[in-house]
């Protein structure tokens, strides 16, 4: 047994197919096939059901194929702490970014860590919370830019800052006319939220006790997928909206007279760089931290009259 078989059915288990999985590994099908057939006689165990189409794993390869991936993952994390030790920037690097963070936090720190470190591949993709977690479990991401606590025993937590949330609201909303709002005086009837699945869902729901509401109140009559499509659904159709401190840098001059700071303590999320507790490229996290917290206002690294708005389901 060594790597190269173990990477050979973890091809075919994603491609389903053993042409296609020798294209994607750079050898001839032949030899693809005969490796792995090498594999199962060493094991007597049969990995793959080659009479149906797609070819599926047996009920045995199933397992096989989930241990290949554990070990391939932990020879991995060798290769890297490897290359930490001798101070190399090199390499891949996985990146998973919640989309309510990556349109207002990627543009400030991006180009100049990709500057910083040429020789390092950045692979960047939105993704929701969920996803983020297993994807990091699984090996499939280094490195998770989320709102926290997530509450993960496998993974460790970097806070970064803590971002402040503000209401966005039309001019006939009828927000009282203070300069701090509380929570409890926003008018839950005009409030637009995020679709399901965004952690800042969750926060706002948290925010304003919806979960203490009653489900068939009408104020949930439209779900959003950005934050820039809920602050579009303020400008031209009116209601309110919770929008974060970073979204407020991207804000036209004729909209800064519809945001409302909330008063202290100020309600925010706390957002981090989440890794397996194990990570072994701790200078390049630690480059990635330095650079994201050198791009952002300086106000946001303090917690202090800020209260952390949890990200937990609402029932």
């Amino acid at each position: 047994m060594n790597f190269q078989q173990l990477e050979y059915i973890l091809a075919v288990d994603k491609h389903r197919h053993f042409a296609k999985a020798a294209e994607k590994c750079f050898v001839t099908q032949p030899t693809l096939s005969m490796m792995i057939q090498k594999l199962e006689e060493e094991l007597e165990i049969k990995i793959f059901n080659r009479d149906i189409k797609p070819v599926e794993p047996t009920k045995e390869g199933y397992e096989i194929i989930r241990r290949a991936k554990e070990l391939l993952t932990k020879a991995g994390l060798i290769k890297a702490y490897a290359a930490e030790l001798k101070g190399e920037n090199k390499g891949e690097l996985h990146l998973g970014i919640i989309p309510t963070l990556a349109p207002y936090l990627l543009p400030l720190f991006l180009k100049s860590f990709t500057e910083k470190y040429p020789y390092l591949k950045v692979y960047i993709k939105e993704m929701l919370t969920n996803d983020i977690i297993e994807k990091l479990k699984k090996g499939d991401l280094d490195i998770g830019l989320l709102a926290t606590p997530v509450q993960e025993p496998q993974l460790a937590e970097q806070v970064l800052f803590y971002e402040t949330f503000y209401a966005y609201a039309s001019a006939n909303n009828n927000i009282p006319a203070k300069k701090l709002l509380l929570p409890r005086e926003l008018d839950l009837n005009q409030l637009w939220l995020l679709e399901e699945g965004h952690c800042m869902r969750n926060q706002v729901f948290n925010l304003c006790e919806l979960k203490k509401q009653d489900k068939r109140s009408t104020w949930l009559y439209y779900e959003a997928g950005s934050i820039e499509t809920l602050i579009n659904l303020v400008d031209k159709s009116n209601g309110i909206t919770i929008i974060p401190h970073l979204a407020t840098l991207f804000i036209k001059p004729f909209q800064a007279k519809k945001m409302y700071e909330f008063a202290d303590p100020k309600p925010s999320r706390e957002i981090s760089l989440v890794t397996i507790r194990d990570f072994p490229r701790k200078n390049l996290l630690e480059n990635l931290k330095a650079s994201i917290l050198d791009s952002i206002p300086l106000s946001l690294r303090s917690s202090l009259k800020k209260k952390v708005i949890g990200i937990g389901n609402i029932n």
